[in-house]
């Protein structure tokens, strides 16, 4: 069949089986190359480790973490592990001065 006629056919262009042929010329396979997605070196790699760290030092900053943690970390990438482990900064609703004097409970 000519690549015309197959184009035809197949619904795709020459150019594709021109493609595809010389692929094959080269590796002796026409299949799609597969790619493998490499994505970053991540940072943290013992989660282990980080939620020790951030029970150590919860009262800092996501800014002096980065400081403290061992090794090269930005502080995005703090503020992102601490998402994943589900650590959060917001106070609870009875910690907060207002809440605990409207209760009538002592501030000590």
């Amino acid at each position: 069949m000519k690549k015309s006629e197959a184009s035809e056919v197949f619904g795709i262009s020459r150019n594709t089986i021109n493609l595809w042929l010389k692929r094959k010329e080269e590796t002796g396979d026409f299949h799609a190359k597969t790619y493998s997605r490499t994505g970053h070196s991540h940072s943290i790699t013992d989660w282990d480790k980080f939620r020790a760290f951030v029970e150590e030092n919860a009262e800092l900053t996501q800014a002096q973490m980065a400081e403290v943690w061992d090794g090269e970390i930005s502080e995005r990438t703090i503020s992102r592990a601490l998402q994943k482990i589900g650590f959060t900064r917001k106070k609870k609703l009875m910690d907060t001065e207002s809440v605990r004097m409207k209760n009538g409970q002592s501030l000590l």
